[in-house]
């Protein structure tokens, strides 16, 4: 009976974790739109928004034309791509069995209401929507160097939690998020307009991924404990909580001080110190939280200061 007990025990520790071809589980409800809109993570669309601001504002440094149409591509491209980025994630998580330890909303595929499959399908066709766009767009410039930018964009988006060895699961996520949504999202978005890549596009794009990055770092701060049950390396898991908040506020503090060094030469630059009105609340919550529920809120506030700073340092570039 003793070994009995013991071989079953062994069995459940081995026993891997999510499979992609189960069917909804039995008793749980089927997901309604509202569900499917929540899986898109519209809290960090935001982040989408806020280099194409900076970038377009940059472009107008070299010509003064605004290049509406090229602009609306490349904002196209970018929500498209975040929202198959957290398609993704659904699927890679929910398969792996890391969505089973989080703390936020539940997730489509771990909660087992829709097929893996159907989570994947999603994502795939996010993310050639956004390929068909950044095709476009290529066309449109005639840079065709910028097929292989797109393709790295998507292929990033993929790994960051799917494949064998997903970047995320490493302590990775932090730099290649501001990499794409800072570098290469803004500097992406003025060469398509003008051909070019002027200072201020690099220092907003500095600015933008600093605050993209104080946002995957509010996340992984509230699923920490989760994310090291699960055996998921995140930075926060690497760093703790203290390490993870201290770098939550000097990315913040950065970007804004970056915004500060601009308005020496663009003076309506000083209104982005506006966003702080958001910043300052997400930096109270990180570190005097108690549920890790409450990073949701600093999460979220995160997001919507990006896009404000963004907002307001283009206007600074037209101006």
């Amino acid at each position: 009976m003793a070994s009995s007990s013991r071989t079953n025990s062994r069995t459940k520790q081995t026993r891997p974790r999510g499979n992609p071809a189960k069917a909804p589980a039995r008793g749980v409800p089927k997901p309604t739109f509202g569900d499917w809109v929540g899986a898109a993570r519209l809290r960090t669309l935001p982040l989408a928004v806020t280099p194409v601001l900076i970038g377009t504002g940059a472009a107008h440094v070299i010509d003064i034309r605004f290049h509406w149409a090229l602009a609306l591509g490349c904002l196209l491209v970018a929500v498209l791509l975040q929202i198959g980025v957290n398609y993704s994630n659904d699927y890679s998580d929910g398969v792996r069995g890391t969505d089973d330890y989080r703390v936020g909303p539940t997730r489509l595929t771990a909660s087992g209401a829709v097929r893996p499959r159907t989570v994947l399908v999603v994502a795939m066709t996010f993310f050639a929507l956004a390929a068909i766009a950044g095709l476009a767009l290529v066309i449109r410039t005639q840079q065709w160097w910028m097929l292989a930018v797109g393709a790295a964009c998507i292929l990033a988006a993929w790994f960051y939690t799917g494949g064998k060895r997903p970047y995320g699961y490493y302590g990775l996520g932090e730099l290649f998020v501001f990499v794409f949504f800072g570098l290469v999202a803004t500097v992406g978005t003025t060469w398509i307009q003008v051909q070019a890549a002027p200072q201020e596009a690099w220092f907003g794009a500095v600015g933008a991924g600093l605050l993209a990055v104080a946002v995957l770092v509010a996340n992984n701060l509230r699923d920490v404990v989760q994310d090291r049950a699960a055996g998921k390396k995140t930075l926060s898991v690497l760093v703790g909580r203290r390490g993870s908040q201290i770098l939550f506020t000097v990315c913040i503090v950065l970007a804004f001080a970056l915004a500060g060094f601009l308005a020496l030469f663009y003076p309506i630059a000083w209104l982005v110190m506006m966003a702080l009105l958001g910043a300052i609340p997400a930096l109270l919550i990180v570190w005097m939280y108690r549920a890790p529920r409450e990073l949701v809120t600093a999460l979220s506030i995160t997001s919507l200061t990006s896009v404000a700073y963004g907002a307001l340092l283009m206007w600074a570039f037209f101006g």
